[in-house]
């Protein structure tokens, strides 16, 4: 069925598609009042009327016509420009609406995503939406168990929120169909093309009917984001509010200078001491392990988000950050796309990202949703050559200034200084003998890393259905039993039993409370040294 046949205007024919027949609407069209004057449900109206949401955004005020009558639509829009929402409301809206039914492992509605914690942010808004008119969401990734994945599908969903890998396997092992999905929405496009999901996507949008409605959200069209649309979409109706490059009117960037690694880490200190949420960004997992100890042990209690982590340690991190347990994120690039959390008010490139997209979405972080914030950029020396050419195609006017520690105008961003915060005291766990035999490494499926590591070492992001790995179990060097690990995998594999690798705790109390309490803070020692569980049909480990 083309967009014409869905909107009633004479029918086309899909082959004709060409993205020379999309069409652009006005950058600058006037936002709807309210979200009444959509066809949407009421007790959907009445939802975002209670939670505060009256005025739709303009990604969602030019979209929300096209997506409601089932036409195919591309939107563009920079990172916290509401495409979520955008494509969450007519998503539910028009399943409601549908003939159609709730079947064990059918789903009729696909949202597919680059990461997963991108994919619970999504379910996070959309479940709610789907409850008020009776369906059903799941979440599908890797990084954990499928077995809980699978029972919710042969319980029968309605809508999946899925990363192309663990979807895949999931296809392959015939736990999951997608010949009745009537909508598939392809969110953060251009991101899942950097992580080269391409391919996995096509052969995913493959299994879909083709008179399905396509939408499909992203910040570019690079990077074969162009052809997704050519191939899979019918005279989609393009909605581009703002490019990936427009700058945030609410968001001031700074340059600071400094001179050394010592004055460095001095400013990088006081950056992270105000009272208000703030996230810190480095270019390695070790690098933003290594600094959310350090605030930690000083006072400034930090957690971390990397690709070395765990599901359930990203997620209990997250929280504590999403909740204002910590004011302070420590993360690497995993955290710039699709993360979204209210009132952050500052962001610092501890490291100069390596490229301007890095720099946008990084930035992104902050200023959202017409809030105001602030982005810092820290220079060495010598990295003064790669910022002048990553300002310049980030089309940022800032200009680099000399700052030593102390300096009044890291004051003016830090604001009120938080209280001082006394680490917890680590616990040291006795070392333990090895058992007889040695012990060592477990069969789990050949060598492997951490939780959240590939048996290469490469963080455990979602990847491609043709990655795979393994990872360490069985017992530990010390030869006491693996215990599970948050991830789904059995803990110990090539770690030893000392307290070395203990996360440094705070303790969140008032003095003579008597009482502390720790989030998940770096590297959690609990965190199992194991990735997901095989896959019954591939007998080796995936890690996507």
């Amino acid at each position: 069925m083309t967009n014409s046949q869905r909107s009633g205007a004479p029918a086309t024919s899909r082959t004709q598609n060409t993205s020379a027949r999309t069409t652009a609407a006005p950058a600058a069209a006037a936002p709807a009042a309210e979200f009444t004057d959509f066809a949407l449900p009421a007790p959907i109206i009445s939802y975002l009327a209670d939670t505060g949401i009256t005025a739709p955004f303009p990604i969602q005020t030019t979209t929300l016509p096209d997506t409601l009558a089932g036409r195919d639509v591309l939107g563009r829009g920079r990172t916290g420009s509401g495409k979520t929402l955008a494509f969450s409301l007519p998503t539910v809206t028009r399943l409601a609406q549908s003939s159609g039914r709730r079947k064990p492992s059918r789903p009729r509605g696909l949202v597919l995503c680059p990461t997963r914690e991108l994919a619970n942010q999504i379910n996070a808004v959309m479940e709610p939406l789907a409850k008020l008119v009776g369906l059903k969401t799941t979440t599908i990734f890797g990084g954990v168990a499928q077995s809980r994945q699978v029972t919710a599908l042969q319980g029968g969903v309605d809508i999946v929120i899925a990363c192309p890998g663990r979807l895949e396997d999931l296809i392959s092992q015939k736990l999951v169909f997608l010949d009745e999905v009537e909508i598939t929405v392809l969110d953060e496009a251009d991101h899942m093309a950097d992580l080269g999901f391409l391919p996995g996507v096509k052969r995913i949008m493959d299994r879909t009917p083709a008179k399905g409605q396509r939408l499909l959200f992203s910040a570019t069209l690079d990077n074969g984001v162009d052809q997704l649309v050519k191939r899979y979409m019918d005279a989609p109706t393009s909605h581009a509010v703002d490019s990936a490059e427009s700058h945030v009117s609410t968001m001031t960037h700074h340059i600071f200078e400094v001179s050394d690694a010592g004055a460095k880490r001095d400013v990088i200190h006081a950056l992270a001491s105000g009272t208000s949420k703030r996230v810190l960004f480095t270019r390695t997992k070790h690098q933003a392990k290594k600094l959310a100890k350090q605030l930690t042990a000083d006072g400034v209690p930090a957690v971390d988000l990397h690709g070395n982590l765990g599901q359930g340690a990203r997620e209990r991190n997250l929280a504590a950050f999403s909740s204002g347990a910590v004011n302070v994120l420590v993360a690497t690039d995993i955290a710039a796309r699709g993360i979204h959390v209210d009132e952050v008010s500052l962001v610092v490139h501890v490291d100069p990202p390596a490229e301007h997209k890095a720099y946008t979405h990084r930035s992104g972080r902050t200023a959202r949703a017409g809030s105001g914030g602030d982005v810092v950029t820290i220079m060495l020396p010598e990295q003064r050559g790669d910022v002048r050419d990553l300002t310049r195609q980030a089309k940022i006017n800032a200009q680099p200034r000399k700052i030593v520690p102390g300096d009044e105008a890291i004051a003016r961003l830090v604001g009120e200084v938080a209280a001082y915060v006394k680490p917890a005291p680590v616990v040291e766990q006795p070392q333990q003998q090895r058992s007889s035999g040695g012990g060592g490494r477990g069969r789990s499926g050949g060598r492997g890393g951490r939780s959240g590591v590939s048996a290469t070492g490469a963080p455990l992001t979602e990847r491609p259905a043709s990655s795979r790995g393994g990872s360490t179990g069985g017992s530990s060097r010390g030869g006491a039993p693996a215990s599970r690990g948050a991830a789904g995998g059995r803990a110990g594999g090539s770690g030893r039993s000392t307290g070395r690798g203990a996360p440094v705790q705070y303790s969140t109390s008032t003095p003579g409370s008597g009482m502390a309490s720790s989030p998940a803070s770096s590297a959690p020692s609990g965190e199992g040294r194991g990735g997901p569980r095989r896959s019954s049909t591939q007998g080796r480990r995936r890690q996507g």
